[in-house]
């Protein structure tokens, strides 16, 4: 009975170590919630790459006046950003003196940081969808101006800015977030990926091997629990965003 079990914990160790190395980890908003750097802010970008992560998510709205900025909600401490210019947004500073920032300083950053994956997520502006498209237009513009495309990936709730996306350039990565579409019409779109929260993919448990069989990329979030880390590196899920990098990373180690 001891042979037994023994056998039976290393044949667990070796599954979950042949998964594991087979997952990789993106920040949310970048590294906050454990090192006191706002969301979404050029500190908070700087930790993930400390971190080692594999990838760092942040937001991008579009002002009134045309500039691209770096923030998760449409108004920034207050002030509504897709009605407001860049220059009103300044009379706000995160918490440790950063303005908002422009999607150029932020990029601009994070081409400093060659190693990490910049997971770009265009964010539905509220006036409408011709404004979105513009911003995603916008945003391709800036990305290739920086020489950024390889190291770039664009995310979306809209389908519309995604499709926008890949009619700009069809080799850009880009995955869709808004867990509506199964991965078959996905492949069919010609899209990269499926990046769905962790409850759609939990309800369509067969959508990660059908993924994987379309040749699609897949990413979970926001994943910070370690019971669900461990479900989704079983699963053989391809990212995990997550706002607790240093616990999946202490998880994804054990498998290395």
């Amino acid at each position: 009975m001891r042979h037994n079990t023994i056998l039976f914990v290393l044949l667990m160790s070796v599954s979950f170590t042949a998964f594991s190395q087979n997952t990789n980890m993106i920040t949310h908003r970048g590294a906050w919630k454990n090192t006191e750097a706002p969301q979404n802010s050029i500190a908070s970008l700087r930790a993930a790459a400390d971190q080692k992560a594999w990838g760092s998510e942040f937001d991008i709205h579009l002002t009134k006046d045309n500039i691209l900025v770096v923030n998760h909600d449409r108004d920034f401490y207050g002030i509504d950003i897709a009605t407001s210019t860049y220059e009103e947004l300044l009379a706000k500073k995160h918490p440790n003196g950063e303005n908002i920032p422009t999607a150029k300083e932020y990029l601009t950053e994070g081409k400093k940081h060659a190693d990490l994956t910049l997971i770009y997520e265009l964010k539905t502006s509220s006036q409408g969808e011709e404004r979105t498209l513009e911003s995603a237009r916008k945003s391709m513009e800036l990305v290739k101006e920086l020489g950024l495309f390889d190291q770039t990936e664009f995310i979306a709730f809209s389908y519309a800015a995604c499709l926008e996306f890949k009619k700009l350039d069809k080799d850009a990565k880009v995955h869709y977030l808004n867990g509506d579409k199964s991965p078959k019409e996905i492949k069919e779109a010609g899209l990269s990926g499926i990046d769905y929260n962790q409850q759609v993919f939990k309800d369509n448990p067969s959508w990660i091997r059908e993924a994987k069989e379309n040749g699609l990329a897949t990413n979970v979030w926001t994943v910070n629990e370690e019971k669900d880390m461990r479900y989704f590196i079983k699963e053989g899920v391809d990212y995990i965003t997550t706002d607790e990098p240093e616990r999946l990373s202490r998880i994804l180690k054990e498998g290395e």
